[in-house]
């Protein structure tokens, strides 16, 4: 029975659990994807509406009043009209079964984890590197077909060749990805792309996997025969495959729970065990002799291309990449190795893919010294410092 001090009980105020909705209605958003801005706007709506309600319970909450003034910037920097359709912010109303975030979602609100998923990030470029999904950094032989994934949703493989007569040095010419079979979501869909063909479509013909307006697996080119992004919405997965010079570069976004899912049969997966120890040609810390400046790896490759010296390499890679991270010294090694100006893109466009899909921004560089991620210098979207300032206030 409700006593009179019941009643008289003062409104809890809410704000933390409206700042949770939020990250949870746009965590999965990526800004490159057509209909961000309006996805996030939806977003947004719905947290000023929920800053609305609790703001009599609210007043004087110094926390509360940095949301709000958050909010307002955020809608100012992508032009967000105050009026308009909301996003739901009740996952079980929004449940999507082709969704990851969606049944993600839904599983926080019954109660389970309160973490969003944990992603993890993979790429391969150049020579070729490799980052791992624990953001081991390497340089690798690894000659021929190799399996990167390998998991109970998704299978990515590439072929190495051998770059310059004689070197150990190879890159990537041909890349398979599958996208295996979903429930209701997709059937099995395969992907092929090799140098000078990099389709934007699946070898079926078809660009697109599931059913609805709302496609489950999608691809989209950015640029025609160079680069194309494949987005599974129904394992929170997006690939980039881009076309450098004569070669291929991936990178790969994939929450953990998912790509850990395999059996012990599929241990030999580079993103997730790196390459095997002879196959390594770095020093252990992904570095390789001619970066540390000790002695160049192949003296007669050296002199076959004079117009690279150290100092001429770490000029051409230093104009495109500013921080001397391990992006960096893999591009020096990779035009002392090989001669090709084509290798300076690819780790340039490999640092961007980090930046772009790394779900941790002070780990988007690694330097060989200390083998730690470090913040990157320079500016993010403001988006993301606005939500990384709305996050903080509320959680500190």
């Amino acid at each position: 029975r409700l006593t009179d001090s019941d009643c008289q009980q003062p409104a809890q105020c809410r704000i933390q659990k409206c700042t949770t909705d939020f990250v949870s209605l746009t965590s999965h958003l990526n800004s490159a994807i057509d209909g961000f801005d309006s996805e996030f706007c939806k977003a947004l709506r719905a947290y000023a509406g929920c800053t609305q309600r609790t703001s009599k319970a609210c007043r004087g909450n110094l926390v509360y009043h940095s949301a709000v003034l958050g909010i307002s910037d955020l809608m100012s920097q992508r032009n967000c009209s105050k009026d308009g359709p909301t996003s739901s912010t009740n996952p079980e109303v929004t449940h999507d079964p082709c969704n990851y975030h969606s049944h993600t979602g839904a599983r926080e609100h019954r109660g389970g984890d309160q973490n969003p998923p944990n992603y993890l990030f993979c790429g391969l470029f150049g020579d070729p590197h490799l980052r791992t999904f624990k953001d081991h950094f390497q340089t690798c032989k690894v000659e021929g077909a190799w399996p990167l994934i390998d998991n109970n949703y998704l299978s990515v493989q590439v072929t190495n060749v051998p770059v310059v007569p004689g070197s150990s040095a190879t890159a990537t010419n041909k890349i398979t990805i599958i996208f295996k079979a979903h429930r209701e979501c997709t059937d099995q869909k395969v992907y092929q792309a090799v140098t000078d063909d990099l389709p934007a479509a699946f070898v079926d013909g078809s660009s697109s996997g599931g059913d609805g307006e709302a496609k489950s697996l999608l691809i989209v080119e950015r640029e025609s025969g160079r680069y194309v992004e494949m987005h599974a919405r129904y394992i929170g997965t997006t690939v980039f495959v881009r076309q450098l010079g004569r070669y291929l570069t991936l990178a790969i976004r994939m929450p953990e729970d998912l790509a850990m899912s395999f059996e012990e049969s599929q241990d030999l997966q580079l993103c997730v065990n790196g390459c095997p120890l002879s196959e390594r040609i770095d020093d252990g810390q992904g570095q390789v002799s001619a970066i540390l400046g000790h002695s160049l790896p192949h003296t007669s490759l050296v002199q076959a291309w004079p117009g690279y010296t150290l100092e001429t390499a770490n000029t051409q890679c230093h104009e495109k990449m500013p921080v001397k991270d391990i992006y960096f010294q893999s591009c020096v090694f990779d035009l002392l190795t090989t001669g090709d100006a084509n290798f300076t893109a690819a780790a340039h466009s490999a640092l961007e893919d980090v930046e772009a899909l790394h779900p941790r921004k002070e780990r988007w560089h690694i330097f060989p010294s200390s083998g730690n991620g470090t913040p990157r210098g320079g500016s993010n979207l403001s988006v993301s410092l606005g939500l990384m300032c709305l996050i903080l206030i509320v959680f500190l």
